[in-house]
């Protein structure tokens, strides 16, 4: 969209539908034996209340972000820039866009995954023949976006209805096999499963809590486009609970038709092969055409959400400004050129990993944390100034409160990443930083500040750890 006509403004039925299809992706088709692996339906409950609802505070602070700073919409990353200075700025945008890129391996590797329940070649996706025939969809798709696909509206309407429809059937079909027994043995967290203590458990599953609440922000990203500017925060509010709703159904109904150990040694897409196992054959390829398209999609939008985050930098200088030009088809091309090189190393960098699904959703969720992060802190930041808050009391308590929590909650994540992925981040974010010194060069400007200095070096140490880990085998991936 380059206009804001009334024709091109957007309904709030339009901006929840961007919040839902930005979310539903690849993560919920893996939730069963991902929460099988890690808990039994008691722990997941409380998993997803305290995923719920600490990104239900995310929410409000994206939809209070949206209103009170309209002037800020060059990305997510804008928030911390303003709030904490250039190069925190850009470690937010660099997270924020190596996260969307892993994001994108991961789609691959479950596209990979699926096939190889079919074709045996492809294994768990990360064989030498699936990483081939990856990395030409790669290119395939990065061709057709340069020549501006991605206007095709139609292509959104069948990916809408390809995630959505295999997850309302898969869910009524487990509700009408439901076994109250079943569920109850599973519930404290059934038999022939390792004893770990509750908060392991839910300490488990935090991350791909993350990966599946990404998207959440959807609604922002378009704000400039609703019709009103109240109906953003009522899509995000609303878009989160419709695909809350779908995730925990996903995550909870099939602890009530197959026993926990069964659902936790499932291959991914384990949601095909639950349905599998309840009807045989068909429930698996069912599902498994859907996901395709469905993750096909996907990928294609968050193609162009990749690029758009770097390009939107580039514009603004926080990035090398090249990142900002557009080819004759209005397309971020060199933004687009380096986001699919990226993908491109990462999907080779699959063949050394043992499980490459939860490597690359786990690294996602992790490159993520700072920049949700860096935008709850700047809303807690705005809300302790007073500012934009002069002549409403009522609301600044109220934000107060979700900021407060939201700013916990984004702690209590990146704590339980564990060091291993924080590791790994820092791995990513020191090499990432040669795009800050060349855009500071560009600038002529200082390249860091003093704090900046110290943030730099904080994470060139944890560069540092993380290789002799990778080394010694202390962190394997």
């Amino acid at each position: 969209m380059t206009a804001t006509t009334s024709a091109q403004k957007l309904s709030l039925f339009a901006l929840t539908g961007m919040v839902v299809g930005s979310m539903v992706g690849s993560g919920i088709f893996s939730l069963p034996s991902t929460f099988g692996t890690a808990t039994g339906p008691f722990g997941a409950i409380l998993a997803w209340c305290i995923a719920g609802g600490g990104m239900y505070t995310m929410a409000r602070v994206f939809q209070s972000l949206a209103e009170r700073k309209p002037d800020l919409d060059a990305g997510v990353y804008a928030y911390a820039k303003e709030g904490f200075g250039d190069y925190p700025g850009f470690l937010s945008a660099l997270g924020y866009w190596i996260g969307s890129c892993i994001g994108n391996v991961s789609y691959w590797v479950l596209i990979k995954s699926t096939l190889g329940a079919f074709f045996p070649v492809f294994g768990d996706g990360n064989t030498v023949i699936a990483i081939v025939v990856a990395s030409i969809g790669i290119w395939l798709f990065h061709f057709m976006i340069l020549r501006g696909v991605q206007q095709a509206a139609a292509i959104n309407t069948i990916v809408t209805i390809a995630k959505i429809v295999p997850i309302l059937i898969f869910i009524a079909i487990l509700i009408f096999a439901f076994k109250a027994d079943l569920f109850r043995a599973n519930f404290w967290g059934g038999e022939g499963m390792p004893d770990k203590g509750l908060f392991e458990q839910i300490r488990a599953t935090m991350l791909v809590t993350v990966f599946v609440f990404l998207g959440i922000e959807g609604a922002s990203v378009y704000s400039r486009y609703a019709k009103e500017r109240s109906d953003v925060g009522a899509a995000t509010i609303l878009g989160f609970l419709v695909v809350t709703s779908l995730m925990v159904l996903v995550t909870l109904l099939p602890y009530a038709v197959l026993p926990r150990a069964e659902i936790a040694g499932m291959r991914q897409p384990s949601m095909a092969t639950v349905l599998e196992a309840v009807v045989g054959h068909w429930g698996a390829v069912f599902v498994s055409v859907g996901l395709l398209v469905s993750v096909l999609g996907a990928y294609l939008a968050w193609s162009l959400i990749c690029a758009e985050v770097l390009s939107a930098a580039g514009r603004t200088r926080d990035m090398p400004r090249v990142f900002g030009t557009e080819n004759a088809n209005n397309v971020p091309a060199a933004a687009l050129w380096l986001t699919n090189i990226v993908v491109q190393l990462f999907v080779i960098s699959t063949y050394w990993s043992r499980d490459a699904f939860s490597l690359m959703l786990n690294l996602t969720s992790v490159m993520n944390l700072i920049p949700f992060f860096l935008v709850a802190a700047y809303g807690l930041l705005l809300v302790k100034r007073g500012e934009t808050y002069e002549k409403s009391a009522g609301e600044h308590r109220r934000d107060l409160i979700f900021t407060g929590i939201a700013v916990i909650y984004t702690l209590f994540l990146i704590y339980a990443a564990g060091m291993k992925y924080l590791l790994l981040s820092a791995l990513l974010y020191v090499p990432g930083t040669a795009l800050y010194v060349w855009a500071r060069v560009q600038q002529k400007a200082r390249i860091f500040a003093p704090v900046e200095w110290g943030i730099f070096i904080v994470a060139a140490i944890g560069a540092a750890v993380g290789i002799h880990g990778l080394a010694t085998g202390y962190i394997t991936i």
